[in-house]
């Protein structure tokens, strides 16, 4: 479902991050191939830095469908980025990349709280995380984050994710899961 970035997948990540209805909301805007081939290197090396967190997104084929990423790490926190080549747009990939991620990003990497900013205009990922019963709206809780994503104009709303929160989701879906639930019965 996930794996490290590779120089070998950009082609096929370039012509799907390239769709009108993908670009506009990615992070790293690359007018050309050789360009995103560029980011995606300097990409890698920010991640042997510790400065982010970078996945391919893939399909059940092991195709690269889109990436997922944590940006901008500092105590334990850091931004989240994600997105899917059109062509995989509502087909179930999404929940089930962040989940291998969070757990990867909490219970082995360290991070403590994920942030996600998304655009006002973004309905379809305002909608995708507020699905998610572990994500907090922080627009007032988190206040100066808040204001420091929109010091040029009301763009963002910001999306929180903490250890604790996504810790008790996990723990109350497995003890809601049959197999689970015999064990406790047993």
């Amino acid at each position: 479902m996930l794996k490290k970035r590779d120089l070998q997948d950009c082609h096929i990540l370039y012509e799907l991050i390239t769709h009108p209805d993908v670009f506009p909301f990615v992070r790293q805007k690359a007018a050309s191939y050789e360009e995103f081939l560029f980011m995606t290197k300097q990409t890698m090396e920010a991640e042997e830095r510790g400065e982010l967190i970078s996945r391919t997104i893939l399909d059940e084929w092991g195709s690269p469908i889109g990436t997922i990423n944590l940006y901008d790490i500092e105590n334990h926190a850091g931004f989240l980025g994600t997105w899917l080549g059109k062509p995989y747009h509502g087909k179930g990939y999404n929940s089930p990349a962040k989940e291998v991620f969070f757990n990867e990003l909490f219970f082995e990497l360290g991070i403590e709280t994920i942030f996600m900013r998304i655009k006002k205009e973004n309905i379809r990922s305002i909608k995708a995380a507020e699905k998610l019963p572990f994500v907090v709206k922080a627009n007032e809780t988190r206040k100066s984050i808040y204001e420091q994503l929109n010091a040029k104009g009301d763009v963002y709303d910001l999306y929180e994710i903490s250890k604790d929160q996504y810790t008790l989701h996990i723990m109350r879906t497995a003890a809601n899961s049959p197999i689970e639930s015999d064990r406790l019965e047993a």
